[in-house]
């Protein structure tokens, strides 16, 4: 089982979501890799794909949606598990708005919506601004342990199909037969 993870991301920290998923993957015994989304022509070589995106203004990035778009049709016919990264504080878990339509599109098994990280030092001149004007503050709300989790989800669906897969080829040999 090779699954692809990938994120659109503007300041890293959701590529380090992405990261941790896949590390979290891979010590479950499952090939994850975690590849930058602009990297990704093609998805069909890998047997699952776990997808994130920032949220910013309450919709991934264009990256992200574009991917989800062009890759549709692939997407469709393997396991696929979305996340978002939002903002920080209270209400940093809320979905982004086009969470629902990826998922239909993508024909993803779940949506799960992390809290995010605001890191000053990273942001241009007019993120600066506006986080200055919406009065958020500087910190790292991420719950690496919720990751995890995820993860673990994950890993138990992949294992999960696995199983029901070779079930199904047992079943069918001694049908044949």
């Amino acid at each position: 089982m090779r699954v692809l993870v990938t994120a659109a991301t503007r300041h890293e920290a959701t590529a380090e979501l992405a990261a941790a998923i896949a590390a979290a993957l891979e010590r479950r015994g499952i090939d994850a890799e975690a590849r930058p989304i602009g990297e990704i022509g093609e998805v069909g070589g890998y047997d699952a794909v776990v997808l994130g995106s920032a949220v910013y203004v309450g919709r991934w990035l264009r990256e992200a949606r574009r991917f989800a778009e062009r890759n549709a049709a692939t997407l469709a016919t393997m396991p696929v598990w979305l996340f978002s990264s939002g903002p920080v504080g209270p209400g940093g878990e809320s979905g982004s708005a086009d969470a629902d339509t990826l998922a239909e599109l993508t024909g993803a098994r779940e949506h799960r919506v992390f809290a995010g990280r605001i890191d000053r030092a990273r942001l241009g001149l007019s993120e600066r601004f506006v986080v200055r004007l919406v009065r958020a503050p500087a910190r790292d709300d991420r719950d690496w342990a919720a990751v995890e989790r995820f993860a673990a989800d994950i890993a138990y669906a992949l294992a999960d199909d696995d199983g029901a897969l070779a079930l199904r080829h047992t079943a069918g040999l001694r049908a044949s037969t």
